[in-house]
């Protein structure tokens, strides 16, 4: 049907989109938590892309310097300690302190912002843990 400025009603309504993984293509609250929609609205301010990095490239550049100063086994030899490190994880329903990995970066010296207000990423809010379980394997 069309209006009389010659639009028709199809054009007007918003076009969604289903997602193909998700039972019915509807996005499940309950497993994976609130949809984000700022991501889609607006692009990151060019420091944030800067701060999600900062840990990893300043890892990068102490690795570079390792290998310049002591050679190549000083580097091989902290990632490997890092990867261990990365390994040793707690059920999925307690959150892990990540202390030997703290104490192998020098975090542990530091006194951030995680550490006062809690990471964001960490939320005190503890889920069902059968059902944590199940999506950490896989079975949901």
């Amino acid at each position: 049907m069309e209006w009389r400025t010659g639009v028709t009603t199809s054009s007007k309504l918003p076009k969604t989109t289903l997602k193909e993984d998700a039972p019915y293509g509807v996005h499940s609250t309950l497993l994976h938590g609130f949809q984000s929609v700022k991501s889609d609205l607006s692009s990151p301010h060019p420091l944030e892309v800067s701060e999600k990095l900062y840990k990893q490239s300043r890892f990068e550049t102490d690795c570079k310097i390792l290998r310049s100063i002591q050679g190549l086994h000083a580097p091989l030899k902290l990632i490997a300690e890092r990867n261990a490190a990365l390994k040793v994880q707690r059920l999925p329903s307690l959150c892990s302190s990540n202390i030997m990995l703290d104490t192998l970066d020098g975090s542990d010296e530091v006194i951030g912002f995680e550490d006062v207000l809690n990471d964001p990423n960490e939320p005190e809010v503890m889920g069902p843990p059968h059902m944590m379980m199940e999506a950490q394997l896989g079975l949901l």
